[in-house]
């Protein structure tokens, strides 16, 4: 398995610096799709975390690469990439489970400030525990989770990203999460902002919480409308356990009104494409 791994990184290294490369990113992503599935029929933790390093290795390479905002890898389900329509922001994205020590969230995050690309690197932890919707998050505390789709918007002429992402993090509870990404003055990453209006509360991140065992929908409706399933307990005797939490079948939907994210909760969508 070395062996393969071995000759697997020595083929990608030099695949991205090629003038070919709508052929070589093909080749890239069939070696990602190896690779994963290696990952997954692995059942050691020291082998995942080498076989992990490998994807690291390609992943670093390709988001350095001119054509990172044009390409998108095809046929790898086991790894989250979304683009902004204006191709400002990419962000790659995977989870690695390991048995033996806490399972791991890897974030590739493309920024494009017109004259270059700033790339950072995160890395996550699994956490039983639930995001806090009262702080914000930096690129040195970052949550991990795996985010499926994204839009930009501006407040005060300011640009923002509002994201979607899941996280597994606890084994009986899923979570689906609504965030704000920006970049500081000085470049920093800051994952967080006080947008988020609910009645008299102002949250910097929605937090769905609800049973592993059953299935929501968090979607954006437009660039400016996200719509998700209401969430109830199973019975008022379990109001408040998570575990417990499921759609009931009505909609809340967040949306866009002079720069804050505000909800309105029982949606009637059933005539809405």
């Amino acid at each position: 398995m070395r062996r393969i791994i071995s000759i697997l990184l020595l083929s990608a290294s030099g695949i991205f610096s090629v003038a070919e490369g709508q052929t070589h990113n093909q080749d890239v992503s069939v070696t990602l799709e190896k690779l994963f599935s290696r990952l997954v029929a692995s059942h050691e933790d020291s082998e995942k975390l080498r076989i992990n390093d490998s994807v690291k290795l390609i992943i670093d390479s390709y988001s350095e690469t001119d054509t990172v905002f044009t390409h998108k890898f095809t046929n790898l389900k086991y790894l989250g990439q979304v683009t902004s329509k204006n191709s400002g922001l990419k962000i790659i994205t995977w989870n690695l489970l390991l048995k033996d020590s806490a399972s791991r969230y890897f974030c590739y995050l493309i920024n494009s400030t017109g004259k270059k690309n700033n790339l950072y690197r995160l890395e996550g932890r699994y956490n039983d525990s639930p995001l806090k919707t009262d702080i914000t998050y930096s690129e040195k505390d970052w949550y991990g989770a795996v985010y499926y789709d994204l839009r930009a918007f501006k407040q005060n002429k300011h640009p923002y990203w509002v994201l979607l992402g899941i996280d597994y993090g606890n084994p009986k509870i899923t979570r689906k999460i609504i965030d704000i990404l920006s970049f500081g003055p000085d470049g920093k990453i800051v994952f967080g902002k006080k947008l988020f209006v609910s009645e008299d509360v102002i949250k910097y991140r929605e937090v769905l919480e609800y049973s592993s065992e059953v299935v929501i929908s968090l979607r954006f409706l437009t660039d400016k409308s996200i719509i998700f399933d209401h969430l109830v307990p199973l019975s008022p005797g379990l109001k408040g356990n998570k575990e417990f939490y499921g759609p009931d079948f009505s909609f809340d939907t967040y949306n866009l009104e002079k720069g804050v994210w505000k909800l309105k909760s029982d949606v009637d969508v059933r005539n809405k494409k």
